[in-house]
């Protein structure tokens, strides 16, 4: 979706019946479906609500770059929270999810009124994407050629347009956001992979050492995607922390 957009041109789906009201962000190559293992798991307790972000799934393409950029995808959130959300919920992202996340709390401190959640789930993602190589740089047709190589690693269940990701990428490379995690004050909880090779365990670590009070739930010997790698161990542990009948 272009900036400046309205919620005409987003696509946003909500699924699940249960108290806990789960708003979650996809990654760069994905779409809301790379929650949809979970959020089927959760049905009974927690209700997801699932935005896609520009040039996924129906959501209207970008016009370029900067329709890509984390604050473009922030106000994609916005839009969603104020639309589709009442009360207190959980904010969710994995991988790219997690610095839309970070963007958005960011902006919300300079705004006021803007929704805040009662508590964040970050889950395979970094404060420091000019730290992690997501593609190896090169002219345009190697990065395409490289984005659908890491689609394919993925195992992805649906993607974005390779141009969208393209985009998406050359936007936020160079984003680092760690001195924003100390502003961070809702209860948080960091999941990630120790066999991650795209955001390494390290990138969990220093989202869990900088926002006060996080707990880091380390899951041995998975990858990147632990939504569809360790979805039944997430949901467990998430049912155990997320009473029935509170959101």
């Amino acid at each position: 979706m272009c900036a400046g957009g309205g919620v005409a041109s987003d696509d946003v789906l909500i699924t699940g019946r249960g108290p806990v009201t789960v708003v979650a962000l996809h990654g760069i190559q994905g779409t809301r479906g790379a929650w949809m293992p979970l959020a089927q798991q959760l049905a009974d307790r927690c209700t997801f609500v699932l935005p896609n972000l520009p040039g996924r799934g129906n959501a209207m393409p970008p016009a370029d770059a900067q329709a890509c950029s984390l604050d473009a995808c922030a106000e994609v959130l916005h839009r969603t929270l104020r639309h589709y959300v009442r009360g207190p919920f959980v904010l969710a992202g994995w991988s790219m999810g997690v610095s839309v996340a970070l963007a958005y709390l960011a902006g919300a401190h300079q705004h006021s009124g803007r929704p805040l959640p009662a508590e964040l789930l970050l889950v395979s993602g970094t404060p420091q994407l000019n730290a992690v190589q997501w593609f190896e740089p090169g002219p345009p047709a190697a990065l395409l050629q490289a984005i659908a190589t890491r689609e394919r690693r993925l195992a992805l269940r649906e993607a974005a347009d390779h141009r969208t990701v393209a985009w998406t990428w050359e936007s936020i490379r160079h984003t680092d956001q760690r001195s924003a995690l100390a502003q961070v004050r809702c209860r948080t909880l960091v999941i990630h992979g120790s066999e991650d090779d795209d955001c390494p365990l390290a990138h969990g670590e220093m989202l869990a050492n900088g926002i006060a009070d996080a707990e880091l739930l380390v899951l041995p010997g998975a990858g990147h995607g632990v939504l569809t790698q360790r979805t039944s161990e997430i949901a467990r542990h998430l049912r155990a922390r997320w009473p029935a009948q509170s959101a």
